[in-house]
């Protein structure tokens, strides 16, 4: 017979119920899960099979490359120091690892984060029911997220990197949403008097307008992706995290150290290539919302 509740002294064994939930959850989804670790860790293989394939010199001339392309030959110059240097350190196939994880966890994180935030934007009571979730998303401390994740696909890349994935989406969702709610109504009249409907105003007019912000919260999606490098490393997953960790648990300074300027060089580039796409945003003009 189970004791009695005393208000004085409460204990309510939320934890169990949770735990009994996930094992009901895996048990059921099983092959779901499997299918879902399969492909990303399809995924995530295929995109490191490309980066790590050809010579690393190789590698730093296309980065630098697109650097140029997108920003400036100044910041193409930085490129090939920073990567060049990552390479001389003996990290650039840990470099490669942790890249690929986090393109692969921003990528899925951007492709549900956009969508629920214009979804919010264009519906009140939506907003209102992500609005706590996603406060609970963020406060949450990452490490929690490696729990259920290691329990469900086992030690691998894949816990590693839907935990990155949930860690990093709701910046994505939050600023998609500002960015559509702040564009200028005038100009959506504007589309509205031309007679577009609300799909090709969307298309061409709040989305173009948005991307600014939209590009940014992209940005903070990687950002935090790249911060969940040591922690993925805890669960199984290869790449700079995993020389953090050991450096942590054999106390070498240096090798830490190393992992850590090669992820902030990783943090820069992609900062900057981001930033650089989202200064070119196209101009919307009245000619192109016309019905």
């Amino acid at each position: 017979m189970s004791e009695s509740f005393d208000p004085l002294d409460p204990r309510l064994e939320v934890g169990t119920w949770i735990s009994d939930a996930f094992d009901w959850f895996t048990e059921t989804f099983q092959p779901v899960l499997d299918v879902i670790g399969s492909v990303l860790e399809g995924a995530y293989n295929g995109v490191f099979d490309v980066l790590s394939a050809p010579p690393f010199l190789v590698m730093i001339a296309l980065f630098a490359g697109l650097g140029w392309l997108v920003r400036s030959w100044r910041f193409a110059v930085v490129t090939v120091v920073g990567f060049y240097l990552v390479a001389a350190m003996d990290r650039w196939d840990g470099a490669m690892q942790t890249l690929s994880l986090v393109l692969v966890a921003a990528f899925i994180a951007t492709a549900i984060a956009v969508p629920l935030g214009i979804w919010a934007a264009r519906s009140q009571p939506v907003s209102n029911v992500l609005r706590p979730v996603l406060d609970f998303m963020q406060t949450m401390p990452p490490m929690v997220y490696l729990i259920p994740t290691l329990g469900a696909f086992a030690i691998g890349v894949v816990p590693g990197m839907i935990s990155t994935i949930v860690f990093a989406m709701p910046p994505g969702v939050r600023f998609t949403e500002l960015a559509i709610r702040q564009v200028d109504t005038e100009v959506v009249e504007a589309g509205q008097a031309f007679g577009s409907s609300p799909a090709r105003i969307l298309r061409q007019i709040q989305l173009p307008l948005a991307l600014p912000t939209i590009m940014a919260g992209i940005n903070q999606v990687i950002m935090l992706s790249l911060s969940m490098v040591v922690l993925a490393a805890m669960v199984g997953a290869a790449g700079l995290g995993l020389d953090v960790v050991s450096g942590l648990q054999s106390l070498n300074v240096g090798r830490g150290v190393e992992a850590g300027l090669a992820v902030v060089v990783l943090a820069i580039y992609l900062d900057r290539v981001v930033s650089a796409l989202a200064d070119r945003a196209p101009v919307v003009r009245a000619s192109r919302v016309r019905a």
